[in-house]
């Protein structure tokens, strides 16, 4: 059986595969293991897994599964419905993420393949919110994350997942190959028995008995990808091998796509993004008390605190009267006060002179000057997008009502702050910096902080971006790739950012994504290892 990738979902599968008495081969097409995982926080979330079994914390089936579908497709959601409102297929996934997840983690215990504790919010050492924990469907909202008990932290975590996957699998003398690009599947009668491979310069043939499970990267780095499939996406801090090889392979053979349109949202600062779409990291949670997001008609549009792939989606709002997405570029709004207490949460520097993309004015006009200059500069690559002659007035009409929301620790706009997830969040993404003298927020809510009545004041400009995509080949429960008309494709599976998500773009809490990877990885190894050998 052959793996394609490195990351959490492929190396998961390879695991699976052996302890199912497969004989295994992974492949991964760049220099070093590990994929956009390795680069990762390693956080995996996981329903009614052994912490919550073990402390009698009930996370029913039928209760989450609800809060699942509730957040997948909340415009089709029905909880008297057999299945939720949704497909009998769609269901089903979310069914078998469910059961299979907790299972999962447990085997990877059991084969010491990876040790797994609590995630916890690492500045406080609070239990981690879910993404939606305000939802009522929602009746565990926190402590579903985990995390590698060895290596984890705010970064690095990933990278231990990763490595103790792949330490695992080399003691087991599973052979790896990297700088091996699969470019198609071989496939007998139908059925995948194999792939042609890029490596050292030639063309190779792996035969895979038992099948082949693809755990690869979306296609965040494929530009013509992008632009064909996504309204707007600058950048992603996916690793560069995030270039959507398997849509290609998978049409060739046969496979059915899903939407391409989904992604792991998060907004980015604009600039560096067109510097380069390769990013170190995306903007998460906004840090920053004293700090109001704006359109370029001067307006708040979402809630600054909302979690990042959620707050994204705003970029997406289109206006059919004026024919645009007003909303295509935000205004990040802050004043001294933050970013001193909070230099260094990025994208607040340390310094501010070592952002490029900090804009700067002594007072609220001269910013505003000055933003509407930079934006001049940026033109050919925003269509044109400018500040409106009302920007002025509005926005400090906005930043007023703003102030006088903060004095009193509430917003009736947006509900900055009014959930556990705004608040817990914001004590992880807003860590005070040593030696500020900024004093702490005294107001009722501590998400708000009324702006200095005097400057100077700053900006960065945000656009829409991503971890990576999350669109392709559509899987079923047994996480086996489908053809038209829903047959499976024999011998070909998938789990990762390269398929269609099983939970769409919904993103249930802290490590959505590699949750869904390593229980679908798990899923697709052990039903490979199974196959009757070609």
């Amino acid at each position: 059986m052959l793996c394609v990738g490195s990351g959490a979902a492929a190396c998961t599968a390879a695991v699976a595969a052996v302890d199912g008495g497969a004989r295994v081969m992974l492949v991964e097409k760049m220099p070093m293991l590990g994929g956009t995982t390795g680069k990762s926080g390693g956080v995996t979330w996981i329903p009614n897994h052994f912490i919550l079994r073990k402390e009698g914390i009930e996370d029913k089936k039928e209760d989450c599964l609800r809060y699942l579908a509730r957040y997948a497709y909340p415009q089709v959601y029905d909880g008297d419905s057999k299945t939720l409102g949704l497909t009998e297929a769609n269901y089903k996934l979310l069914e078998a993420f469910y059961d299979n997840g907790s299972v999962a983690i447990d085997r990877l215990q059991e084969l010491e393949a990876c040790k797994f504790k609590e995630f916890r919010l690492f500045h406080v050492d609070h239990p981690a919110p879910d993404y939606a924990d305000h939802l009522p469907e929602n009746k565990v909202p926190t402590r579903r994350p985990l995390e590698p008990a060895v290596g984890s932290g705010s970064s690095g975590g990933g990278a231990s997942l990763a490595a103790q996957l792949a330490a695992w699998l080399e003691k087991k003398q599973v052979p790896i190959l990297k700088e091996t690009r699969v470019t198609r599947l071989v496939l007998d009668k139908g059925r995948v028995i194999g792939v042609e491979a890029e490596s050292g310069g030639k063309t190779i043939r792996i035969r895979a008995k038992r099948g082949v499970v693809f755990g690869t990267g979306g296609f965040s780095h494929n530009v013509d990808l992008v632009e064909r499939h996504q309204v707007a996406l600058y950048g992603a801090c996916a690793m560069p091998g995030s270039t959507g090889d398997f849509i290609e392979i998978a049409q060739e053979a046969g496979a059915r796509m899903g939407s391409l349109q989904g992604a792991w949202r998060s907004q980015v600062l604009f600039e560096e993004a067109l510097a380069n779409r390769m990013l170190g990291l995306c903007t998460f949670v906004l840090p920053g008390d004293s700090m109001v997001v704006v359109n370029k008609y001067g307006n708040r549009v979402v809630n600054e605190k909302r979690c990042y792939n959620d707050r994204t989606m705003v970029h997406f709002t289109y206006d059919p009267t004026r024919e645009e997405y007003p909303n295509q570029l935000l205004f990040m709004l802050f004043d001294e006060r933050s970013l001193d207490a909070f230099g260094g949460d990025f994208p607040y520097p340390l310094d501010k002179r070592e952002s490029p993309y900090l804009v700067e004015g002594q007072d609220w006009d001269s910013l505003f000057k000055a933003l509407g200059e930079r934006l001049e500069t940026l033109r050919a690559k925003s269509g044109g997008v400018a500040l409106a002659p009302e920007f002025t007035a509005n926005t400090k009409a906005a930043i007023g009502r703003y102030n006088g929301y903060a004095k009193k620790g509430e917003d009736p706009e947006f509900n900055r702050g009014l959930h556990l997830y705004d608040r817990e969040w914001h004590l992880l993404f807003s860590a005070w910096r040593e030696g500020t003298k900024q004093p702490k927020n005294p107001h009722p809510n501590i998400t708000m902080h009324p702006l200095a009545d005097k400057g100077p004041y700053y900006a960065f400009i945000l656009a829409a971006g991503a971890l990576d995509t999350n669109g392709g080949p559509v899987i079923n429960e047994n996480a086996q790739v489908l053809a038209r008309g829903d047959q499976p494709i024999p011998g070909l599976y998938g789990a990762g950012n390269c398929i269609s998500s099983p939970s769409r773009s919904a993103y249930y809490g802290a490590g959505g994504t590699i949750g869904l990877a390593v229980t679908f990885g798990f899923i697709a190894g052990r039903n490979a290892a199974k196959e009757t050998p070609a």
